[in-house]
C-alpha cells in the first residue's frame, strides 16, 4: 500500500542577535577607522585647494601675459586707492590712462569682460573666485561709505575683495605705479623676478573692513592689491592689527606667487630676506639662487 509521504517544513537556523558587548566593539571600530581615515580627508582637501590656488595665480599671470601682448605692457598698480576704474564715453581705458589697479586690468583676460565694461559701480562690486585663495576664504566683499574721488554714488559703495597682491609696493618691481612694465624692462629676467602672490591678512576680521583688505581687488596702488618685498613674508594671523603689507598666506610653510614667466612657485616663509627684495626687483642685476 502507498503511502503519501507528508511534507515536513524546513526548520532554518536561529540567529541570534548582536550581543551588547559585540555592539560596542563594532561601534569602537568605526569610531577607530573614522578617526584614521578623517585626518587623510582633511589632507586630500587641503592639498586639492592649495591646487586651485596655485591654479589661480597661473591664470592672473597669463592674464598679465595677454594684457602684455596687447597694450604692450603689463598692468600697472594703478594711481592712489581713491580714484576708481577710469571710464571714456562708457569704455574703460587701458595702460596709463586707467587709474584702477592691476585686478581691474586683467579682467577681460579672465573672462570677466562683461563686468570690465558694465561701469565703475558694478565692476568694483563684482567678486571674481580667481581672486580669492579656496583654503582662507569664498568670495567675499565689503560695503561702506562712499570715499572715491570722484564719487561713484555718494553713499554706500560694495568692494570686492582679493586675495592677492603684486610685486611691488616699493616701486622697483614688475607691477608700477601708474606706467606698465614692458618685458623688456625686467633686466633680471623673467623667471628671477616676482609678479602677483598671495598676501597676509589678518583671518579673525575677515569679511569686514580693514586697512588692506576694504578697497578690494579693484585699487590702485594701494597694499589691497599691492605688497611690499623688501619685507619678509609672514603667514596669516589672529589679531587686531592689518597684514602689515607683506605677502603671506593661510598656507602651512609658505606662500604661493606667480613670476614675471608665467610659472608659480611656493616661497617659504623663512626665505632670506636679501634673496625675497632682489625677487622683488626686476632690475638689480644680481643673481638670486632659490635653492642654497
Amino acid at each position: 500500500m502507498n503511502r503519501t509521504r507528508q511534507s515536513v517544513p524546513h526548520e532554518f537556523p536561529r540567529r541570534s542577535a548582536f550581543t551588547m558587548i559585540e555592539l560596542l566593539v563594532v561601534i569602537s571600530l568605526i569610531a577607530v577607522l573614522m578617526a584614521l581615515l578623517l585626518p587623510a580627508v582633511q589632507q586630500v582637501r587641503e592639498v586639492a585647494r592649495r591646487a586651485q590656488c596655485r591654479n589661480n595665480l597661473r591664470q592672473i599671470a597669463l592674464a598679465f601675459h595677454h594684457h602684455h601682448d596687447s597694450i604692450q605692457g603689463f598692468p600697472s598698480a594703478g594711481w592712489d586707492w581713491w580714484t576708481p576704474p577710469t571710464y571714456l564715453n562708457g569704455l574703460p581705458l587701458v595702460g596709463q590712462a586707467q587709474q584702477a589697479g592691476w585686478g581691474f586690468q586683467v579682467l577681460p583676460y579672465l573672462e570677466a569682460d562683461a563686468v570690465w565694461r558694465a561701469g565703475a559701480v558694478v565692476a568694483v562690486a563684482t567678486p571674481n573666485p580667481v581672486f580669492f585663495c579656496p583654503p582662507r576664504r569664498g568670495t567675499q566683499t565689503v560695503t561702506y561709505v562712499d570715499q572715491y574721488t570722484p564719487p561713484l554714488t555718494g553713499a554706500a559703495v560694495t568692494h570686492a575683495l582679493c586675495d592677492y597682491a603684486g610685486s611691488n609696493l616699493d616701486d622697483n618691481g614688475a607691477v608700477r605705479r601708474q606706467l606698465p612694465v614692458r618685458i623688456a624692462e625686467i633686466i633680471d629676467g623673467t623667471s628671477n623676478t616676482l609678479l602677483v602672490g598671495e598676501k597676509r591678512l589678518n583671518i579673525s576680521q575677515l569679511g569686514q573692513e580693514q586697512p588692506d583688505d576694504n578697497e578690494g581687488y579693484s585699487a590702485g596702488w594701494d597694499e589691497d592689491t599691492m605688497r611690499l618685498t623688501s619685507a619678509a613674508p609672514q603667514p596669516d594671523f589672529i589679531g587686531s592689527d592689518a597684514g602689515a603689507m607683506l605677502f603671506g598666506a593661510s598656507h602651512r610653510g609658505g606662500f604661493h606667487a606667480s613670476f614675471a614667466d608665467g610659472s608659480v612657485r611656493t616661497l617659504s616663509y623663512s626665505i632670506d630676506l636679501h634673496v625675497m627684495t632682489l625677487l622683488g626687483n626686476k632690475g638689480d642685476g644680481q643673481a638670486i639662487d632659490l635653492n642654497p
